[in-house]
């Protein structure tokens, strides 16, 4: 559990119905993030270079929870909710991922984290990729651990081969008005299930306590409107990372994390075009979730790419 002598400073819980997990050595915070509460959970080393981690759906902070302990020994380790996720607010906002950028770039600054690495997975790569772009200066590097970003490397159409087309089918569902919170509500726990069973490699990664755990968040306080609002605003997502493309490339380092039963092979091929330093490793024996199914290879690569240098 959080140590209880380290209170949360900032804004209250804005999701108090939701239990709260706790991870030896970390501390759970909340904070205004540009108006809007977000919660972070942070430990390792405060004079160390800062690490934010970002999680995608279905999952919240928690899906680095086996990372951060071995990345605590040498770098200040902060793995934020994004709006909508976990225990920060469900706010009635866009959900494009430079709008997102933003409030998590103000998560960081209120966290006194001016500066810092990302590391994020699936929507939480969507929005560390825009933020990397919107915040150059601010942002040292960037991993992302395999998703396909919006207007970049995500693609147009979602295939109707029955080989490929269960692991994008839902970017399609996720856009029709009304009908997915219909068929969902109430049934947040099956519907998640069937993402953590079928895109980890092995069936067993998530046990029954960590899927209701995830779907809890999806049910709570607005979180499946806001899970599909992700979706439903990657348009404008995928526009403003055109604009942004126009005028510049990547310039931070960045690091493609792949796994070998992955969506996407070769993050670093395909980041490279708008990159000027991209990298990257392949992670055997891990389907989707990479950060669960192998964390002790995430965080040596990350622990590999991160410098110490300011």
């Amino acid at each position: 559990m959080s140590d209880p002598a380290r209170a949360p400073r900032g804004p209250g819980n804005p999701v108090r119905d939701l239990p709260l997990p706790g991870l030896a050595g970390f501390t759970h915070r909340w904070v205004d993030a540009g108006g809007i509460p977000l919660h972070a959970v942070e430990g390792g080393r405060p004079d160390g270079p800062a690490v934010v981690l970002l999680a995608g759906f279905p999952q919240t902070w928690w899906a680095w929870r086996k990372v951060m302990p071995d990345l605590a020994g040498r770098f200040r380790v902060i793995a934020i909710d994004l709006p909508g996720q976990g225990h920060s607010a469900r706010p009635d906002i866009s959900y494009d991922t430079h709008t997102v950028a933003a409030h998590v770039h103000a998560a960081a600054e209120a966290l006194g984290a001016p500066t810092y690495w990302l590391a994020a997975h699936d929507i939480g790569a969507w929005v560390a990729f825009s933020l990397a772009l919107k915040y150059p200066d601010e942002s040292r590097g960037l991993a992302l651990l395999d998703a396909g970003i919006p207007g970049v490397t995500l693609p147009d159409a979602v295939p109707t081969d029955p080989e490929r087309a269960w692991k994008t089918w839902h970017f399609a569902f996720h856009l029709v008005p009304d009908l997915p919170e219909t068929l969902l509500a109430g049934r947040e726990r099956e519907y998640v299930g069937w993402f953590l069973k079928a895109k980890a490699l092995s069936s067993d990664t998530f046990d029954d306590a960590e899927i209701e755990r995830y779907a809890a968040s999806v049910a709570a306080d607005g979180g499946l409107r806001a899970s599909l609002a992700y979706y439903r605003d990657a348009a404008e997502s995928a526009r403003k990372n055109h604009e942004a493309l126009e005028r510049q490339r990547l310039s931070v380092p960045v690091l493609g994390i792949s796994s070998s039963h992955g969506s996407i092979p070769d993050m670093a091929a395909s980041i490279r075009p708008w990159a000027d330093h991209a990298t990257g490793v392949v992670v055997p024996d891990a389907g989707h979730f990479i950060p669960d199914e192998q964390p002790a290879a995430v965080a040596a690569a990350l622990a590999g790419f991160i410098t110490e240098d300011d």
